[in-house]
């Protein structure tokens, strides 16, 4: 008896040190798994957070065709058929599943310093963004991830590619969103195909924080419609939203490249309002909610071309910046009225002297149905910061 209670014992004393091994962040966890292998133990978090356009994509998380190593890999195959009218779709890594932070499991993942993962596509083109945490912040849930961090837009190739997520610095205190990939049919126009392996949180202590940086220029809102330059979503609907229409690939006479924008603005007063409007935002339908500013502090000016398809056109302003909430945009600039003619034209927002170190709205329109009683229909094309 005195025999078991001293093995029992010495049972109890050693469970803290088994755990504190296994612990993220601790001297003897160097790594920590969200795919290893199928069905291997170290798994941790489930791809069950499928998101925008989920009919579009079909996940076969055994894959044998050519895996980074071991015997499987994840494949992903994404239509970009918009099945729910999304125009992108994206996975997220929960635990557990299904959790979008209603439910306690996040991992402390502590003294990790960033997150590897291996990917390839089936043809190479294929255009992903890739993310860490940011499950249950906006809007806020009841046990939300502790930080979120990304990369992207990434356009892979047709061969294994090792990239990693700078987590330096971040509260990882609690993640219950252990990795996502989020693709878009504007970026993928035939859709994609691609593979993912050896998915890991890593302890590197050579590597340091990422700081916010001043973005190159020229900075691009719009170059094309699946170019990679692209920055900031048509996603801010404002005013008579019911009465605007937009199509980001028009092949009507585009100033430059294949592709122009094509706005329609019925001028029906759909919601009463007698005015519409359109603020481009990073991410998508950031009014000041999400700290995804670009910091643009480089720019001296916004250009862009415009053309009205009957010409006499007026748009109240061009605009800048101006979005305000807890991240709020660090200045503004406009211009107008502009009265647009039939000829491409180019204009100029000047940003001489304004604080651009942190835009979320990247460009922004607005017109009202008293000057433009018929509607109009406009286009717009490569609009940038130089």
């Amino acid at each position: 008896m005195k025999k078991i209670i001293a093995v029992m014992l010495v049972a109890v004393l050693l469970a803290p040190c088994a755990f504190a091994q296994d612990k993220p962040g601790t001297a003897a966890a160097k790594e920590f798994w969200v795919f290893k292998d199928k069905g291997a133990r170290e798994n941790h978090f489930v791809p069950s957070g499928w998101m925008g356009d989920y009919g579009d994509v079909k996940l076969n998380d055994q894959s044998t065709d050519n895996p980074y190593s071991g015997t499987t890999c994840i494949q992903f195959v994404y239509t970009a058929k918009r099945t729910q009218g999304q125009g992108w779709a994206g996975i997220s890594w929960q635990n557990p599943a299904n959790n979008w932070g209603s439910k306690k499991g996040g991992f402390d993942l502590t003294g990790m310093s960033k997150l590897t993962f291996w990917a390839r596509g089936a043809k190479g083109g294929e255009v992903l963004k890739f993310k860490v945490g940011g499950i249950g912040i906006t809007p806020k849930a009841t046990y939300p991830d502790s930080t979120e961090a990304e990369i992207g837009p990434v356009e892979l190739t047709d061969t294994w590619k090792q990239y990693a997520i700078n987590v330096v610095g971040k509260d990882l205190s609690y993640i219950s969103g252990g990795f996502a990939w989020v693709a878009t049919a504007d970026q993928n126009l035939e859709g994609a195909t691609f593979y993912l392996d050896d998915i890991k949180f890593e302890v590197d202590p050579a590597l340091k924080p990422e700081g916010r940086k001043q973005e190159a220029m020229p900075f691009y809102v719009y170059a094309d419609r699946s170019s990679m330059n692209n920055h900031f979503i048509p996603s801010g609907w404002m005013g008579d939203y019911g009465d605007v229409k937009i199509d980001q690939a028009s092949k009507e006479d585009p100033y430059l490249g294949d592709t122009c924008l094509r706005i329609i603005y019925s001028g029906k007063a759909t919601q009463g309002a007698r005015w519409a409007g359109m603020y481009w935002q990073n991410p998508p339908n950031n009014w000041g909610n999400v700290d995804k500013g670009f910091d643009l502090s480089k720019a001296q000016k916004l250009t862009f071309w415009a053309r009205g398809a009957k010409g006499g056109e007026r748009i109240e302003e061009f605009k800048v910046g101006g979005l305000m909430g807890e991240f709020s945009d660090s200045d503004t600039a406009g211009v107008g009225p502009v009265i647009l003619t039939t000829e491409w034209q180019q204009y100029t927002i000047d940003l001489k002297g304004k604080d651009m170190s942190y835009i979320i709205g990247g460009f922004c329109w607005s017109m009202n149905i008293d000057v433009n009683p018929d509607g109009a229909t406009f286009y717009l094309d490569e609009i940038k910061y130089e």
